[in-house]
């Protein structure tokens, strides 16, 4: 049976646009155009479960119901009074509102908030003297209202908590990378799997389990109590456990993920988190300063990481760290492409390589670049050269996005060479597109769960997965699903 189309957006960080149209148009987008920090698609209920459970770009999926446009707080209310509220939330449900404005009508995104739960709650008030309950902690319907100077939109949040909170974290470091940007980081490099992967400065692990994960073919989905469209009035239970318990885009991983860490303290967090998101069999560990690598862990590979920046963790001769792991990269991980995250240029200028690849990513409020390295024994000009293989590329070319499908889009990919200047993210911009913009940021093995039976959600609204009531986890071996032991 068909089933209706709508338009929804996908909003991510910026710089992973490109990554998120790929991921969903493989999915089976429609009409896919990127903004600024967004990707506007169309698609069905089944695209809306997909997107939530297997984009790993991805930050929230919302379902625009309504758009309007108001000169004023008085407008805004006067337009939402008019929507039929019980086809989105009853007197049993709590709400609450998250406002985005980028207006010089509108001067604050808390009063418009306010705006729009004031006309919730008289609308209900009014035909029954009662109104819902609005939560801040734990609601049961999020609304999205974005307003782009007159432009205003409403949206129902089919997330709820940020899709970066894969559910696998139980422990930290200090500065955790966010989950999204190191899948985003991975997924820019082209690594798929094909061969192995080495962080060593791998933290709290965050880089290790999004490449196994994606090595695997494990939705980043998997591991979360709930999503916000299992509260909608709409929610189809059955639909959602067929595309929640599918495991057709499972994947054999011959090879290893090996992390290492200078601190105790970081491999004992990245164990525990490792262990829960049930990758324990796919990755090795070790306490092991970068500088005590005398031998890579394969002849051939990919290395990724993420090293201090002198920001949130301090580093008392940052000239030297980088300059240490350029030395290490040039004379032990020769045949390894390299990308290594930083927000400093004289880091860059510190590890002594010339880069192949540059990607402009932002880490928190930081702009910071990925510079990729193809580190290789003697001159680069006297590598032999291989079928398929190009020399040294410009710098912005690794911004190039080659889709799968085609859609629509006026942003410009390859970016020129620039001077590159740490700055902070701006507190907004305008749409690329025309189109109002949604700005502010606010398994395991290879096997899926069991199938989640219908009735299995409790009173509380969290999906419940057998008598032990805890999240599924996976066996590692081929044909074998179950829950962790």
């Amino acid at each position: 049976m068909e089933r209706e189309q709508f338009p929804m957006i996908a909003k991510t960080m910026a710089e992973l646009e490109d990554v998120l149209a790929e991921e969903l148009i493989t999915l089976g987008a429609n009409d896919v155009e990127i903004g600024t920090r967004m990707v506007s698609f169309t698609g069905d209920k089944a695209l809306m479960y997909k997107a939530n459970v297997h984009c790993r770009t991805a930050l929230r999926i919302l379902k625009p119901i309504y758009n309007f446009k108001a000169e004023n707080a008085g407008e805004v209310y006067d337009a939402l009074k008019q929507l039929n509220w019980e086809d989105y939330l009853s007197l049993d449900k709590t709400f609450s509102i998250d406002a985005v404005v980028f207006s010089h009508i509108f001067n604050h995104s808390k009063f418009v908030a306010y705006k729009v739960k004031d006309a919730i709650a008289d609308w209900f008030s009014e035909r029954y003297e009662k109104r819902p309950s609005v939560s801040v902690t734990n609601p049961d319907i999020v609304f999205n209202i974005h307003i782009a100077h007159n432009k205003c939109t409403l949206s129902l949040d089919s997330s709820g908590e940020s899709l970066h909170k894969r559910g696998y974290r139980i422990a930290q470091t200090e500065a955790p990378l966010n989950e999204v940007l190191a899948a985003g980081m991975i997924l820019k490099s082209g690594w798929r799997g094909e061969s192995t992967f080495v962080d060593p400065m791998c933290g709290s692990g965050t880089l290790l389990i999004e490449a196994a994960m994606i090595a695997l073919g494990i939705p980043p989905g998997i591991h979360r109590q709930s999503f916000g469209f299992e509260k909608w009035s709409d929610f189809d239970e059955d639909l959602f456990s067929d595309i929640y318990n599918d495991d057709s885009g499972s994947r054999d991983f011959p090879y290893r993920i090996v992390g290492s860490d200078i601190s105790p303290k970081a491999i004992s967090t990245a164990e525990k988190n490792i262990r829960n998101a049930g990758l324990k069999k796919q990755i090795d560990l070790s306490v092991k300063p970068f500088q005590q690598y005398v031998e890579p862990p394969a002849p051939k590979g990919v290395l990724i990481t993420n090293p201090p920046y002198g920001e949130r963790i301090k580093v008392d001769e940052l000239t030297e760290l980088y300059a240490m792991i350029g030395e290490r990269l040039k004379h032990v991980f020769t045949g390894y492409d390299a990308y290594v995250l930083s927000y400093r240029k004289e880091c860059f200028d510190s590890i002594g390589l010339k880069h192949s690849k540059r990607f402009f990513l932002f880490n928190g409020a930081l702009e910071c670049e990925m510079r990729g390295y193809e580190i290789f024994s003697g001159k680069r000009d006297d590598r032999p050269k291989k079928e398929g293989y190009r020399h040294s590329r410009t710098a912005g070319e690794g911004n190039e996005f080659k889709p799968k499908g085609e859609f629509k889009s006026k942003r410009e990919y390859d970016k020129p060479e620039k001077s590159f200047t740490p700055s902070r993210r701006p507190s907004g911009t305008e749409s690329k597109t025309g189109r109002p913009l949604f700005e502010r940021d606010d398994r395991p093995a290879r096997h899926m769960p069991e199938r989640r039976s219908s009735g299995t959600e409790s009173r509380s609204g969290k999906r419940t997965y057998g008598d032990d009531k805890k999240p599924r986890g996976f066996n590692s071996s081929r044909g074998e699903k179950g829950r962790k032991s």
